[in-house]
């Protein structure tokens, strides 16, 4: 078999890993540098990376964070109330195998939203599942299911990652329907599945947003109780970029 017809053959059988190295492993094979068990290791080995990498690639796009979030960027150069202790643990994902919702609260601009991107981010990283939603953005999607009589479907979608990013809460107040949807999803999320919250308001305070008494103890019971809370402090991220940003639109008005 010519070494192009082995090219072809891995490419129908889509071993795309394998193609970019194969023609250098024969080569090493023929000269005697490699035995065939190490040939065989070494081929099958970046066909395993080449499909673990297109696999992460693939959750971190269904997954729609955005890019550009990691641990490691998080400035923990001023006080927020998180160390860099508690990130290691949390990026130990013990809280997301034990299905243990993970609540953020804080002032705005203060990194919320960036650690949930990071963590799902990295859970996509580590061979796990991951969705990521503003609230508004669950709002607009209930409603729509609720329209559509597939409402079924959709609490489907968000039952079905190993990690669910729900940002924001507390942007608006919720009907009844849309509080008890939300709830009926974090119940069908309990078994297994952690929920990963954002908000500005502390738990206590839900009662601002989500009017409905029974619907809201519900709710807290199933994501305070057996959850992690994290509350963080300081000023705005955003504040402190402020004058960086005054001072470049200066410099460009000066040119």
């Amino acid at each position: 078999m010519t070494l192009s017809l082995v090219r072809n053959r891995m490419a129908e059988m889509g071993f795309q890993g394998m193609l970019p190295v194969v023609e250098s492993v024969i080569d090493r094979l023929q000269k005697g540098e490699l035995h065939v068990t190490e040939a065989l290791e070494y081929l099958l080995e970046n066909e395993w990376r080449h499909r673990q990498e297109r696999a992460t690639a693939t959750r971190k796009l269904r997954s729609k964070i955005r890019k550009g979030a990691s641990l490691e960027e998080f400035d923990l150069t001023l006080n927020r109330g998180i160390s860099k202790a508690d990130l290691r643990n949390l990026a130990k994902f013990e809280w997301c195998d034990q299905g243990r919702p993970l609540i953020f609260i804080g002032p705005t601009g203060i990194g919320k939203s960036f650690l949930a991107r990071a963590l799902g981010l990295l859970a996509c990283e580590r061979g796990k599942t991951a969705l990521f939603l503003t609230v508004t953005d669950f709002l607009e999607n209930q409603a729509l299911a609720r329209a559509s009589n597939s409402y079924l479907k959709f609490r489907a979608s968000l039952v079905r990652p190993d990690v669910l990013i729900l940002d924001d809460l507390g942007m608006r107040k919720f009907t009844s329907q849309e509080a008890e949807d939300l709830r009926d999803t974090i119940e069908h999320r309990s078994y297994g599945k952690s929920t990963l919250i954002t908000t500005q308001l502390p738990v206590d305070h839900w009662g601002e947003v989500i009017g409905d008494e029974i619907i809201r103890d519900a709710l807290v019971d199933r994501i305070e109780t057996p959850g992690l809370k994290i509350e963080l402090k300081g000023p705005s991220y955003r504040d402190r970029l402020k004058p960086e940003a005054k001072e470049v639109e200066k410099k460009g008005r000066a040119k």
